[in-house]
């Protein structure tokens, strides 16, 4: 039998900056985690700052329509996170979290330093003119212009996406899993790098966003590659304390290894097949069995026979992806609010005084402004009022965090539409502006649902996570931000082609809102959202009974009986051996 807590520990020993095996009161812990934290706020407060006032860039100075600057906005965010794959792969394969952050941290800011550049020099830009004048037919940016810009933004991309997951698996991996102290500390470290964020954010959408208002683009971009310097600096700083975790090689090659044992064994009974926990990936346990007409104790090969834990590995990465689809939704709605509300904004009163004026893609700092006092609260309040309840340490589990907030997201878009409707009518009717934060509530809303689906669904991907796949998860967490954006540019375009008749354009076909239906369209997201919430059910309903209890012997880690397979598959794994 082959012991798979031993050889999981031994595949989870850490290193510190010189390869040598870490020392538990000098490496690791929430010191270490700080300055993973520090990186986290300054590259989210650079990256911030660039993309949520992006489209008000790409309309105004590269005089791209209304619809398309919404399409270049949510394909460079989805790509964003859609690298993050890559990031992942290359951390647990190839190079470990710190170097991959180390690499692709400057990257991101070689990036930064371009766009300030190409938003400085005017041959870079095509010729200054209002996008909203009738009278005046701007140019749009093609060619060497176009070409400097989007090489600038997706080396951005690249940069941010393969720096996002492993901040998050680096600053997790200071916590030893096989430590009940350090373990139970996790979900804290999960709620504080939420904060973190926030206040990254905040920093970006206010400061940051104000000094691209009044100074410009170029000084603003400017001043997101001095922010993700310092970031750096602090990394860089923080190098000594780090528990680095070794890379395991990569992670493709034993998964397909169970799945051509798996199917080369598909005849072959499995002696546990018909116990009730088995589950629905039981067929992969066949990629353990030993071949029956094999009578010689000749070692079989590795595509022929897998160990428990190559296994685990491939159940855990089927087991995951319901409950990352559902998530998709969520973030074509954060993809809105990044766009669409920014110009929304854009066509309300903006005026506070006679001397200030709220800048539009500064709202979206409302959110993060309430949740800077609400993620203390719910870690300090919250938790431990619903752990007397419930009995589990996080106080309600991340599948229930990740339900709560999916429900309430539906809510957002409702508030957007509604405000929307009376936005348009206001103007159209008495040609006044609504006051802009009349839009308020619809970032309120948001930022409280991802309060609960962001911080959830990253808890329960680490968890579920064995050694070697902790980024590479992580990732696939930022991958679902990256489908929603993209599903947001599908469904503008979708939209727009279905709703146009041969006598009126479609909802989103003009550069002006107040000629588009933008309220049609965030009813029918609000309608999407709610349905895949109903689905979201099911798919936790059949994520949780597809396990059962753990033995005893395997109950230590806290929460991961109540929120997935991991424990219930050791058991498995060795009554297979």
């Amino acid at each position: 039998m082959v012991d798979i807590q031993s050889s999981r520990k031994d595949s989870e020993t850490s290193v510190d900056w010189r390869g040598k095996p870490c020392m538990p009161n000098k490496h690791g812990g929430m010191r270490a985690a700080f300055f993973v934290l520090g990186i986290q706020a300054f590259e989210i407060m650079a990256i911030a700052a660039v993309g949520n006032n992006l489209i008000t860039y790409v309309f105004n100075e590269m005089h791209f329509s209304l619809s398309k600057s919404a399409n270049i906005v949510t394909n460079f965010v989805g790509t964003i996170f859609l690298l993050s794959l890559l990031g992942g792969f290359l951390s647990d394969s190839y190079l470990g979290s710190f170097w991959t952050m180390l690499i692709f941290g400057f990257v991101e800011l070689s990036g930064f330093m371009l766009l300030s550049v190409q938003a400085h020099l005017p041959q870079l830009r095509p010729p200054s003119c209002s996008m909203t004048s009738p009278e005046e037919h701007c140019e749009e940016a093609k060619g060497f212009k176009a070409t400097v810009f989007f090489v600038a933004l997706y080396l951005v991309a690249l940069g941010s996406g393969c720096l996002k997951p492993n901040m998050i698996s680096h600053g997790a991996d200071q916590f030893r899993k096989d430590d009940p102290v350090q373990s139970k500390k996790l979900s804290t470290y999960f709620n504080t790098a939420y904060f973190s964020f926030c206040v990254g954010e905040l920093i970006a959408l206010t400061l940051l966003i104000w000094v691209q208002t009044r100074s410009g683009m170029d000084v603003g971009f400017g001043v997101s590659a001095g922010a993700m310097a310092v970031g750096l600096g602090i990394m860089i700083a923080g190098a000594v304390f780090y528990r680095n975790k070794r890379p395991q090689g990569s992670i493709f090659t034993p998964i397909a290894r169970v799945l051509v044992a798996a199917f080369s064994k598909r005849k072959q009974i499995c002696p546990s097949s018909s116990e009730p926990h088995a589950g629905p990936c039981r067929f992969l346990d066949k990629a353990c069995l030993k071949s029956e007409d094999d009578g010689s104790n000749t070692k079989e090969s590795q595509w022929k026979l897998c160990t428990a834990s190559e296994v685990e590995q491939v159940k855990i990465l089927i087991s995951v992806v319901p409950i990352f689809a559902c998530t998709i939704i969520f973030n074509t709605i954060l993809a809105q609010l990044q766009t669409f509300s920014v110009q929304q904004g854009s066509g309300m009163d903006t005026k506070v005084s006679d001397s200030f004026h709220v800048p539009p893609a500064s709202l979206q700092a409302i959110p993060y402004i309430m949740l800077i006092a609400l993620v203390p609260i719910y870690e300090t309040c919250f938790v431990p009022l619903a752990r007397k309840f419930t009995g589990t340490g996080t106080g309600i589990t991340p599948l229930q965090r990740i339900g709560v907030g999916l429900f309430m997201v539906t809510f957002s878009m409702v508030a957007a539409a509604v405000i929307e409707k009376k936005r348009r009518e206001t103007y159209v009717e008495s040609n006044e502006l609504l006051s802009i934060f009349w839009i308020a509530p619809q970032f309120l809303i948001f930022g409280v649902s991802e309060m609960f689906t962001a911080v959830g669904l990253i808890e329960h991907f680490y968890k579920q996570s064995l050694a070697g796949m902790q980024s590479f998860l992580t990732a696939m967490t930022y991958c679902s931000y990256s489908f929603g954006f993209f599903l947001s540019s599908l469904l503008v375009s979708l939209v727009n082609k279905i709703t146009a008749t041969s006598s009126t354009d479609g909802w989103l076909s003009d550069n002006d809102l107040n000629k588009d239906r933008l309220d049609l369209f965030y009813w029918l997201l609000a309608a999407l959202s709610l349905v895949n919430f109903f689905i979201y059910l099911l798919c936790s309903n059949w994520y949780s009974t597809s396990s059962t209890s753990p033995s005893p012997s395997t109950s230590t880690e806290d929460d991961d009986s109540h929120t997935g397979f991991a424990s219930s598959k050791h058991v498995r794994a060795e009554e297979i051996l």
